[in-house]
């Protein structure tokens, strides 16, 4: 502390203790300034306390995040009785019994000669026992005797020397790895178990990596059919790659999908998809990303835009939000029914939805947070009802997040990949077996014919 002795002139203490309230009073500028910084953090965090939580039913917090309700474990009332049901008979069976009847079970009296008709019918379904065909192949050869340089046969057809594993079992591997989620270690033992075929993990990764070719291959076959369409919608989920996290997309429509693993997720993604194509209609979440890519009109979807306001509703606002989520439910419901309806009906529907969102748009909201999202539909109001008289949209982005599931649902049984090529490998499985699906093939059927790089032809062709 300064003491008065230390400064013999009155000038310099003077001088001293000067500079001295000048430190404590920039001091206290701080503390003031720092407590004012606290004060509103604080109360920022108390207005955050009376919001509600963020649940899959008010945002887009996914299922699985969400708290199911406790209800009773005791069994149900029995229902009512109904006709029972029974499996239906194969339409097309490996093999047929006609069986005859010898003898009368009332009487015992020999009806082997009698003409008879079918009484009864039912299947009987097993599966053959499953072993591995193993070929051996022996190539012959010799010393010419004209030229004296050694000869050898030529490989059949189809089993050239390289890899022992053809085309089937590697259709079976791909399938189960890639569309039911086995992770090798439990793949390698159901090879073993069930095939009766001892494999490596090492064997197993050389075909998985040995298809990389002919899915990348079936796969821009099926982009450039999305891309020549006129309708384009897209979606991402997030997956791990090695140690990083990435995003595997989706953009579809109709009988087409294709995905794509990439570290980023943003415009520039859909820009390397796209190139210099671009679909007069998009179908997306209002994810920024995804927006601004159609050559005519953006399509939003209405189920996100419904669990927003559900959140709004939910955080007290008790004017715009109940109103605006029964306006977006009737679109919602008009989109279901358009199949009934005509062209004349549609835009007189367009114009009835945008006469009552004129008059909710009119309304004050009683909440920030219908503040808030009044200013959302202020955004994107151009990109509510495009659906509604053009019958390729839809009011949602449903699709896209369906489509998306099974990929959800491969990461959290095997966490991700360990390599970036797998993820792209993956990706384009994905996209062949989601496109055979809405194709009316089989997975399976459809690895298969694209291991031997045929195209997947559409239903409909």
């Amino acid at each position: 502390m300064t003491q008065a002795s230390d400064f013999p002139d009155k000038d310099a203490l003077v001088a001293a203790l000067m500079a001295r309230i000048e430190a404590l009073a920039a001091r206290n500028e701080a503390l003031v300034a720092e407590n004012a910084a606290l004060a509103g953090r604080v109360a920022e965090l108390e207005a955050r306390l009376g919001l509600p939580p963020k649940t899959p039913d008010n945002s887009s917090v996914p299922p699985s995040k969400g708290q199911k309700p406790t209800v009773s474990s005791e069994p149900k009332a029995k229902a009512r009785p109904h006709r029972g049901a029974h499996r239906a008979l194969h339409p097309n069976p490996s093999s047929k019994r006609e069986v005859l009847a010898t003898t009368c079970k009332s009487c015992g009296a020999d009806v082997s000669g009698m003409a008879q008709i079918v009484c009864e019918e039912y299947d009987r379904v097993e599966i053959p026992r499953i072993e591995p065909d193993v070929t051996r192949v022996s190539l012959h050869g010799g010393v010419c005797p004209c030229c004296s340089k050694r000869f050898k046969a030529a490989p059949p057809v189809g089993m050239e020397p390289g890899s022992p594993f053809g085309p089937n079992l590697r259709a079976f591997v791909i399938y189960l790895r890639s569309v039911q989620a086995i992770p090798l270690a439990r793949l390698r033992a159901v090879m073993a178990d069930l095939f009766g075929l001892e494999i490596s993990e090492g064997a197993l990764v050389n075909i998985l990596g040995a298809s990389a070719r002919p899915f990348s291959a079936g796969t821009e076959r099926i982009k450039a059919r999305l891309l020549a369409g006129t309708v384009i919608a897209s979606d991402e989920t997030g997956v791990r790659v090695g140690k990083a996290n990435w995003w595997l997309w989706v953009f579809h429509h109709g009988d087409s999908a294709v995905f794509v693993a990439d570290k980023h997720r943003s415009k520039a993604v859909v820009e390397s998809f796209l190139g210099i194509s671009r679909p007069d209609y998009w179908i997306s979440d209002r994810y920024g990303g995804q927006m601004g890519w159609a050559r005519r009109e953006q399509q939003v979807c209405l189920a996100h835009l419904i669990r927003d306001v559900q959140y709004a509703i939910d955080a007290g606002e008790a004017v715009f939000a109940p109103s605006l989520k029964g306006l977006l439910k009737r679109a919602c419901a008009i989109g279901r029914r358009r199949a009934r309806l005509t062209d004349g009906t549609l835009k007189t529907y367009e114009a009835d939805l945008d006469r009552r969102l004129d008059r909710i748009m009119a309304l004050a909201p009683t909440h920030p947070a219908g503040a808030k999202l009044m200013k959302v539909i202020k955004k994107t109001r151009r990109h509510l009802f495009v659906f509604v008289r053009n019958r390729d949209l839809s009011a949602t982005n449903n699709g896209s997040e369906r489509a998306l599931r099974p990929c959800a649902v491969y990461r959290k049984i095997t966490n991700g990949f360990r390599s970036e090529w797998g993820a792209a490998l993956y990706a384009n499985i994905r996209s062949v077996v989601e496109t055979a699906r809405r194709r009316s093939i089989r997975a399976i059927d459809a690895i298969r014919l694209t291991l031997d790089g045929l195209p997947l032809i559409p239903s409909s062709a």
